[in-house]
């Protein structure tokens, strides 16, 4: 039994027919989307709006889409929320002498190598990533 499918509806599609996404096949989800809905082509086919790849065939069976569900953070109370990193503070920013070095740690940033330090400055409590 398929879904009914409406113009403006939004949508996920199988990766299926998508050869060229530049992740390994075993990387990629099942699903890519939410895609709106342009128009219906019968009852077996959808015409989907696609930014994100111009030069795909924006025309998918009905089989390979299935409905976009928005959920909310209140669908999950459960789950766990991310921390948001520490604030990073800008060479020009340092606020005063630099007390003591606390941590430091190498982290790869854009394909290079980047040395960040946990620094405690004179005169204030917080420690900060430099």
């Amino acid at each position: 039994m398929e879904p009914d499918f409406k113009e403006g509806d939004q949508v996920l599609f199988a990766t299926l027919r998508f050869n060229n996404l530049k992740v390994p096949k075993k990387m990629r989800g099942s699903y890519l989307g939410p895609f709106t809905i342009i128009k219906l082509i019968g009852k077996n086919a959808v015409h989907v709006r696609l930014k994100e790849f111009p030069r795909k065939h924006a025309v998918f069976p009905v089989i390979l889409v299935k409905p976009y569900f928005q959920t909310g953070e209140d669908s999950f109370p459960s789950r766990k929320k991310t921390p948001t990193p520490p604030e990073i503070v800008e060479v020009e920013d340092f606020p005063g002498p630099v007390k003591r070095i606390v941590k430091a740690r190498k982290i790869r940033l854009n394909g290079k190598d980047q040395r960040k330090y946990l620094v405690r400055f004179k005169n204030q409590t917080a420690d900060n990533y430099k």
